[in-house]
């Protein structure tokens, strides 16, 4: 006999009575989390924030160490930032962007591509999240030599230690093992790089283009670029006919100093791929900017069409708020006083972590910073036995100091929002100074 299964109504599909924590414990799966170790700890379950700060249940603040996840650049509940989504949301929410367009998303898409040198990077596709940016850029190469008649050139160049997302095409770009090495099977042909000279001595035979975070790898423990690396990048493109892939998601709208990385080298790529402070870390919003020679190639029959999308492609909301994103940066000087910012955190990075004998190095470019955890003679540290890291314990550590951050391996992240005053930024590098003397002491 088949087996019958019955489905709830409406009517009594509620859960059973409980807390959130309740319902966290039994239902929700995280990113990048061991779940054992998470459902085993006392979770951190955020109810408020205001400016650089987030609040729990229990009503404890902390400073938001990193953006939200390397979103939010204004800080929390922004009032220009609130207003502009709810004057949207007088209109209406979202739209199909299949074949339709709305005033936000042409607004934006201009305003983007002002932001670059004229008659260079014209057309922009908008989608929802770095990955797919990137997944759009390679899907815009791969079809443009397929219609410039060199289907041969598939290969794709990335770098070791890069990151570049989690989708398939995006991971396949990856070089931190933890992140793709169980899924290498499902990947597109990449070539891995470690430096210039590695590029240099690859052969350019069939490679459709070359991706790189310019001037800093953020998941590889904020790994600094040498200078002069992104420039020389560019001229082999050049030379040997190969598109450049700027993943911009992390290093975009002022973290690294200027307004995207790629000025500090005088670099424009073929395509560049925006997302987290785009819309201010407010909204799930992502912009791939390419020029008007790869959008020209895809103009005629249905065989020259790009057949990606997303449901939530230009999604009007994101788009208002990206907007006031951008008006906030040039009305309010917020690169101006970010100058000031990023030489203030060099200052207290230096007075309160450098003398440490367990930082090992200290990595800043701009408004960004890993501290890199290594034992008192600069080897590696050992994983306790539950598996958690020095620089997961070091963040764990910094919450009783009123500090939330999370590490890449046994690199501490600094990224907080551009709003945090002086006094904050004290008080988040003395609490990973704090962690850091709590934590890496004990045997």
């Amino acid at each position: 006999m088949p087996r019958v299964i019955h489905f709830p109504t409406l009517e009594n599909s509620l859960p059973p009575l409980g807390t959130p924590m309740d319902w966290e414990r039994a239902h929700v799966w995280h990113p990048f989390t061991q779940m054992r170790d998470w459902c085993a700890t006392e979770p951190v379950m955020l109810v408020d924030a205001l400016g650089a700060s987030v609040q729990d249940s229990h009503g404890r603040w902390y400073i938001d160490g990193n953006s939200s996840i390397w979103t939010n650049i204004h800080g929390h509940r922004h009032p220009r930032l609130d207003a502009a989504l709810q004057s949207q949301l007088k209109h209406f929410a979202h739209t199909s962007f299949l074949g339709l367009t709305h005033p936000g998303a042409a607004q934006l898409s201009a305003e983007l591509v002002a932001l670059w040198p004229e008659n260079t990077l014209s057309r922009v596709f908008l989608s929802d999240n770095g990955s797919t940016a990137i997944e759009v850029a390679l899907k815009m190469a791969a079809q443009y030599w397929q219609i410039k008649g060199r289907p041969e050139k598939q290969r794709l160049v990335a770098f070791e230690g890069a990151y570049h997302g989690d989708t398939l095409g995006a991971s396949s770009l990856g070089g931190v093992s933890t992140f793709t090495e169980r899924f290498a099977a499902w990947h597109l042909p990449v070539d891995h790089v470690d430096s210039i000279s590695a590029l240099e001595a690859l052969s350019a035979d069939g490679v459709a283009a070359v991706v790189i975070e310019p001037l800093v790898q953020g998941a590889n423990q904020m790994r600094l670029w040498p200078s002069g690396l992104l420039a020389q990048v560019r001229q082999w493109c050049d030379w040997h006919g190969v598109f450049l892939i700027a993943d911009e998601v992390m290093t975009g709208f002022g973290r690294t100093g200027t307004l995207f990385a790629c000025e500090q080298e005088g670099v424009v790529p073929d395509f560049v791929a925006l997302a987290k402070g785009l819309t201010g870390g407010y909204m799930p919003l992502a912009a791939t900017l390419t020029t008007e020679r790869v959008f020209e190639a895809f103009l005629g029959g249905a065989d020259k069409t790009l057949y990606y999308g997303h449901s939530y492609a230009g999604h009007a909301l994101g788009c208002a708020v990206a907007l006031e994103n951008l008006a906030i940066f040039r009305e309010e000087g917020v690169l101006s006083r970010l100058q000031l910012q990023i030489q203030r955190l060099a200052a207290l990075l230096e007075q309160h972590l450098r003398p440490s004998p367990f930082v090992y190095e200290i990595r800043q470019r701009g408004f960004l910073a890993g501290i890199e955890l290594r034992a008192a003679g600069g080897a590696p540290f050992v994983a306790g036995a539950a598996g958690l890291g020095m620089g997961a314990r070091v963040c764990v550590a910094a919450r009783k100091y009123g500090l939330l951050t999370r590490p890449v391996r046994d690199t501490v992240v600094l990224m907080p929002p551009y709003c945090i005053t002086d006094l904050e930024l004290e008080r988040a590098v003395c609490a990973v100074a704090a962690g850091i003397e709590e934590c890496c002491t004990k045997p």
